[in-house]
């Protein structure tokens, strides 16, 4: 239950939930007015990006990547601040918002909107500083069945904290009054905001989008721990089976955790299938692979134990971003890859080097992967292993 109502608490999921009225809020230590008719109207917004809603809409391509660079492009092109909500799209007009950031370190005033562009709608940001202090309004707008923003919410906070950092992001947050929130938690729902503003050279987005995102930080250790082909160290195969099978089989992992949160399920997966899982995306032999699970010799298979409820993570975790890379004489690629954790403020919770091997259009190797930050022994604290046998037994009593 703790895990269900964590996303509702934090307010730092990407989407903010729809209510039927707008929400606009103030704060008990200072009242701030904005004008309700501002400079940038969404009426505008949705009228510049008509004709590329309709065309996603008629592709079904409402949502995709594509799409949402063909908007950002757009209200680049009309002079706005434009990004995407997954910062996988470079900023357009970023030296607007580096010039509102400069103007809050000099303490000067200074006006900005900065518009997020989602998969079913926009979230607009209007930023107003004056004295090295921040005010905004959060506007969450949703398409209509017509292709109209429809406002579904509006908030208003000063910022908390402002930090423009090294990796070239924003970050800002702060706290609104909300009486569903205030209702659980007895206090102010935060709401944390992180937009990169710094462009990324493409072929780091490529490499990122085919390499890193497709496995990322969520339920598997991949990219948390040190490893190579000649010694593949704590890597779960168990956790990498799971990422590996929905690309190699275009379907979701069969093998279930039971309904029952008190029994442990427990399959033997044909040899044959686990090996071509994991071999695709691995160069290392059967016997190392073996030593490295339990495999079951009288049944040629692996024994499997699916993740459940005590395995659980946290769901607000980082994810990976690539911000340079080396092609290697070898025809390995060297990848150097930040973790980007929105929902702690920080453009860099660790860095890690991961080298792969390109083997054709379509397939490749993973062949190592080293923590560079923070040096020495770290903690990821949100990751969670999957039980040990041991552990298992104390859990499940064996059953």
């Amino acid at each position: 239950m703790i895990i269900l109502i964590l996303p509702i608490m934090t307010g730092c999921s990407d989407e903010t939930p729809e209510v039927s009225d707008i929400e606009i809020t103030q704060q008990d230590r200072e009242v701030y007015s904005f004008d309700n008719n501002d400079s940038v109207s969404t009426e505008c917004i949705a009228e510049i990006l008509s004709d590329i809603y309709e065309e996603a809409v008629d592709t079904n391509t409402l949502g995709s990547l594509d799409m949402m660079r063909c908007m950002v492009a757009r209200l680049g092109e009309n002079g706005y601040v434009a990004v995407d909500s997954g910062n996988q799209i470079d900023m357009v007009q970023a030296e607007q918002a580096l010039d509102f950031c400069k103007a809050v370190d000099e303490k000067e005033m200074d006006e900005l909107t900065i518009i997020v562009v989602m998969e079913m709608g926009i979230r607009k940001f209007d930023l107003k500083t004056e004295g090295g202090n921040v005010n905004i309004v959060r506007g969450y707008y949703q398409y209509d069945q017509n292709g109209s923003l429809q406002n579904r919410s509006t908030v208003s906070y000063p910022a908390d904290f402002w930090q423009y950092t090294e990796e070239g992001y924003l970050i800002f947050e702060g706290s609104y009054f909300s009486d569903e929130s205030y209702i659980l938690t007895l206090s102010d729902t935060p709401e944390h905001t992180m937009l990169r503003i710094l462009p990324l050279d493409e072929k780091c987005r490529e490499y990122n989008r085919k390499y890193i995102l497709p496995v990322g930080y969520e339920q598997n250790n991949l990219f948390l721990c040190n490893w190579s082909e000649d010694d593949f160290g704590d890597l779960d195969f168990y956790d990498l089976f799971d990422r590996f099978y929905p690309i190699t089989h275009s379907q979701p992992v069969p093998y279930m955790a039971d309904e029952d949160l008190g029994v442990g399920a427990v399959y033997q997966i044909q040899g044959e299938l686990f090996e071509n899982v994991i071999g695709a995306y691995f160069n290392m032999d059967r016997e190392t692979l073996r030593s490295k699970t339990t495999y079951l010799s009288e049944l040629v298979a692996y024994e499997y134990r699916p993740r459940g409820f005590y395995e659980a993570e946290y769901p607000e975790i980082a994810y990976p971003e690539v911000v340079s890379y080396t092609e290697n004489e070898d025809g390995t690629v060297t990848l150097y890859i930040n973790a980007v954790y929105p929902g702690g403020n920080m453009s860099k919770e660790f860095a890690h080097i991961t080298v792969i091997r390109p083997l054709s259009e379509e397939s490749f190797q993973y062949v190592s992967n080293e923590i560079t930050l923070p040096e020495g022994d770290h903690d990821i604290w949100w990751h969670s292993n999957r039980l040990t046998e041991e552990e298992w037994k104390e859990v499940y009593g064996g059953t």
